[in-house]
């Protein structure tokens, strides 16, 4: 059966329309569509600068611009959009009720918009179905095409966000051995001057419960002669040899140190004064014992060992003075040697 002359001249129209929408953005409208969208939308005027719709909010109506320019603001998930006139925004609310708006849209100048609501649109699709599936289709195609550009949006932001953590992972460990660095001696691997003040901070976290800190002060006897006889070389060999037994003398929360030169501390956990005593002597063995190459088979190493408990109430500069009188005494006498301070009845740390 033939079509009347006026349904065969609009479905015409409508292929010429369809063939026009293919090559057009699919946020802007043929001709034949802002025709019918102008007669059954009401007019809104909109000042520069003011929104016109805001991002989470409830969305209701669909806008189509007739004069002026609007931004499409998505808050970092996509690319700002600018419309102008032609183009339409917030259709989703034409198919989905009260979904929540996933942009912000601003007046970028003085606008003149087309308002569609629902029931506007709806009469618009029963007075010509064809247009309003056309229009359906180009914006459901649209939508789709924004949820995989959001997507991959998120996805680099994601990739962004997890290059980031590990930056910021990276970051810290070098942070963290260059903290580390900083209170370690370079040659000995010891705590130095800034590890020892960085424990002396963290010391009443740490101390054990019925144990007492105490001191050992060891210096090397006639060090220099060792740097001037064999050469440097040995002589930070030797320093090293003494690190060692030092650090083997230590306990988990002990702390040995390389104090400056041929200087060494080590701050322990005992349980008494003799313990302190016994700890000493045992490093005084020690150090006598190192035996070192064919080369340098006469090279021994002696150190002077001075000992005592530290009390309650006194800091880092008093213990210091009175474990480094304790050591003066075995250099008096010779050294290769040890002394502790007597016990002093009262509070100890």
């Amino acid at each position: 059966m033939n079509l009347p002359i006026a349904d065969s001249a609009t479905k015409s129209a409508h292929q010429l329309d369809a063939m026009a929408a293919e090559t057009m953005p699919y946020y802007q409208l043929t001709d034949a569509e802002l025709v019918a969208f102008r007669a059954a939308a009401r007019p809104l005027r909109v000042l520069a600068g003011q929104p016109i719709l805001r991002r989470g909010e409830i969305g209701q109506s669909m806008y189509v611009i007739e004069s002026g320019q609007v931004e499409l603001d998505f808050h970092g998930d996509m690319p700002r959009k600018q419309l102008e006139p032609g183009m339409f925004f917030g259709e989703l609310a034409l198919f989905v009720g009260d979904h929540c708006r996933m942009a912000t849209a601003t007046a970028l100048e003085d606008c003149q918009l087309l308002v569609i609501d629902y029931e506007h649109f709806e009469r618009l699709t029963q007075c010509d179905p064809t247009l309003g599936l056309q229009f359906t289709r180009r914006s459901l195609a649209y939508l789709v095409l924004s949820e995989q550009e959001l997507v991959a949006g998120l996805k680099r932001r994601n990739e962004d966000l997890m290059h980031a953590l590990d930056s910021l992972h990276q970051t810290r460990g070098q942070l963290s051995q260059a903290q580390g660095q900083i209170r370690t001696d370079e040659l000995t691997g010891l705590c130095n001057r800034r590890g020892l003040y960085k424990y002396l901070e963290e010391l009443p976290r740490a101390h054990e419960p019925g144990s007492h800190l105490g001191i050992l002060l060891i210096d090397l006897d006639h060090f220099k002669s060792v740097n001037d006889r064999y050469g440097h070389l040995t002589g930070d060999e030797v320093l090293c040899a003494v690190a060692r037994q030092i650090q083997l003398a230590s306990g988990l929360l002990d702390l040995p140190c390389r104090l400056g030169g041929d200087e060494f501390a080590l701050l322990m956990h005992v349980g008494s004064h003799e313990a302190v005593r016994n700890r000493a002597q045992r490093l005084m063995q020690a150090i006598r014992d190192l035996h070192f190459d064919a080369s340098r088979q006469d090279l021994r190493v002696t150190a002077s060992i001075g000992a005592s408990l530290c009390r309650e109430g006194a800091g880092w500069s008093n213990w210091y003075s009175e474990v480094d009188e304790a050591l003066y005494r075995v250099k008096g006498q010779g050294g290769d040697g040890l002394y502790v301070m007597p016990y002093r009845p009262g509070a100890v740390v």
